[in-house]
């Protein structure tokens, strides 16, 4: 496995950055950083955004809530104008520099010039915005834009997001539905119903929000999945992801995976880059991987994935199809460490008899760069 690295952040501080701040600042980074933890992960970054009067007062909160949904900024300013708050001359402090462009939401950059405030606070820099981004923008602007407060604490809250993002590949979540002794199936292939009906639902809400979902051909072949996201009822939700086959086999005509609405796409491929690759080139930013036991293991041995989601069953097999088909790990040394991760509703939550698991890879400090800035055509992809 090959954990993203990223440094203590804040070596190349924004043109006009200062670097002390107050403590009221500071308290609202942190508040904006809480904010944002709220959020799911995925094809966007977790962001917070805390309004601060002039007094240092915290007036509203807002954060990411998922790709297609307004962003910190504009949610705390929407929030604000609910509130009949008026934010002339007022303060915000955002974990991530502001964007500047059109994607499936308006540039944050603008709404902040339109609500009147006068000092932007930001953690670190967008490596989707084309260099004058965001921050340049407000600055032309009249107003005071400072960075790094909480580059460390940001940094490391979208650590998985900036190594997808600078290696142009989607997001990978990965799901695994087991049982206690880590079996996705019996002796006899049967695996419905290994989770509660309630991990079942919130797979599906997962579904809904995902580009695309990946299984191996030896999947589609045994299981026959049709690999939708369904809502309570089993109808099928309004926001369908892609259905990616990865492996050299034939995907059968009569396969449930194919559906009729054209969004099935085989990946000829048994290299997981490769199938990342051709995923990204069709504009797949987040991608759930499935199963079976063989695609897991291939994607995680390759250190590609950047969250992982398990639902643990209580129940006992005893024998029958193992999760993971060996990650070539020998020794206790070279095991993969996973951090608990908080964000989205928790590291650990009970869905009916089950218990969802939410981890992410851990961190390991080293030397690398904060991740650079990309191109602007990359910048129009923007959330």
């Amino acid at each position: 496995m090959n954990p993203t690295r990223w440094p203590a952040a804040a070596e190349t501080p924004a043109p006009g950055a200062v670097t002390a701040f107050s403590a009221g600042e500071t308290r609202a980074m942190d508040a904006a950083l809480e904010a944002a933890r709220r959020g799911p992960r995925g094809a966007n970054p977790l962001v917070g955004a805390v309004v601060v009067d002039s007094e240092g007062r915290h007036l509203v909160t807002g954060y990411h809530r998922g790709a297609g949904t307004a962003h910190a900024e504009a949610d705390a300013i929407t929030q604000a104008s609910a509130a009949g708050l008026d934010l002339t001359g007022c303060t915000m402090l955002v974990t991530l520099e502001p964007c500047n462009h059109v994607g499936r939401t308006g540039p944050c950059a603008q709404a902040i010039i339109a609500a009147g405030i006068t000092d932007v606070v930001y953690a670190v820099d967008d490596p989707h915005d084309p260099a004058a981004g965001g921050a340049a923008t407000l600055r032309a602007a009249g107003i005071r834009v400072r960075s790094g407060l909480g580059a460390d604490e940001a940094l490391d809250l979208n650590r998985q997001w900036f190594e997808a993002v600078t290696a142009r590949r989607p997001f990978v979540t990965l799901h695994i539905a087991q049982t206690l002794d880590s079996r996705i199936a019996a002796e006899d292939g049967t695996s419905q119903w290994i989770s509660s009906p309630e991990s079942l639902a919130d797979n599906h809400g997962l579904r809904n929000r995902i580009d695309a979902i990946l299984v191996g051909t030896q999947t589609v072949l045994v299981d026959n999945p049709r690999l939708t996201a369904r809502d309570a009822d089993g109808n099928p939700a309004g926001k369908q992801p892609v259905r990616a086959v990865m492996g050299l086999r034939d995907v059968p005509e009569d396969a449930a995976v194919r559906g009729d609405d054209g969004l099935m796409v085989h990946l000829p491929t048994r290299d997981p880059r490769e199938a990342l690759s051709l995923l990204y080139g069709q504009g797949i930013r987040h991608l759930m991987v499935e199963g079976g036991s063989r695609i897991l293991s291939t994607f995680l041995t390759a250190g590609l994935v950047d969250e992982l989601i398990v639902y643990l069953a209580p129940t006992l097999l005893g024998s029958g199809t193992p999760a993971l088909d060996g990650l070539g790990i020998t020794t206790l040394a070279d095991a993969q460490h996973w951090d608990w991760d908080e964000s989205d509703g928790g590291a650990v939550r009970p869905l009916g008899r089950d218990l969802r698991l939410h981890l992410r890879p851990q961190r390991i400090v080293a030397l690398d760069p904060q991740p650079s800035r990309a191109t602007a055509e990359q910048a129009q992809e923007g959330y």
